[in-house]
């Protein structure tokens, strides 16, 4: 009986060994895929003359992201200990663009199409590569003169209006503490085309 008993204990602890190997396995396997896509939602920053084509208030990092057939605007939040990712749908006019935009400033959390991406985020911090520096993500970036888009109703031929707006950073880090440890991410943004 005695020796059942250490046969059963030995037997129990190699199947929790098992099945917290297999939770490990499947967490790191989850954040790889995570840290994959939000490497290539970065990669498709498309900045936007409507909207801002990169932003970060601390709790969401907002992105216009280029897909084959149009843009969408993309959200990674962090709340309540919960990484998530929201996308819009896909549009290709100004005005869809500027709804989704708006949209996305005011996720709460259970909306339809928000991802709960991965579970025990206890902080993050993004910050942005500006003038060959890592900087706050939040603080005020390097201004530009941008053409507006021209109203529907003006004639073709117009002047283009110039506008202020800010400039996209050159990259992008991501700082992420989870119960393993701190993940920290580069990433480098492509050129934008005129």
């Amino acid at each position: 009986a005695v020796i059942a008993a250490m046969g059963w204990q030995g037997v129990s602890a190699m199947a929790r060994a098992r099945e917290i190997g297999t939770a490990t396995s499947e967490r790191v396997l989850r954040l790889s895929a995570l840290v994959g896509q939000w490497e290539q939602d970065l990669a498709a920053v498309y900045d936007s003359p409507q909207v801002p084509g990169l932003s970060f208030d601390g709790a969401s990092l907002r992105l216009v992201r280029r897909l084959d057939d149009g843009v969408a605007v993309v959200v990674w939040s962090v709340r309540d200990g919960v990484w998530r990712r929201w996308a819009s749908p896909v549009t290709r006019r100004q005005g869809d663009l500027q709804q989704a935009w708006l949209a996305s400033q005011q996720l709460q959390g259970p909306e339809a199409g928000q991802l709960r991406l991965l579970e025990g985020v206890r902080e993050w911090q993004v910050y942005f590569w500006r003038g060959q520096a890592w900087t706050n993500a939040q603080s005020s970036g390097d201004v530009q003169a941008v053409a507006a888009a021209a109203p529907a109703s003006a004639a073709s031929g117009t002047a283009a209006t110039l506008v202020q707006a800010v400039k996209l950073p050159t990259g992008v880090r991501l700082q992420i503490e989870l119960p393993e440890g701190r993940i920290q991410r580069d990433v480098m943004l492509s050129p934008q085309n005129p």
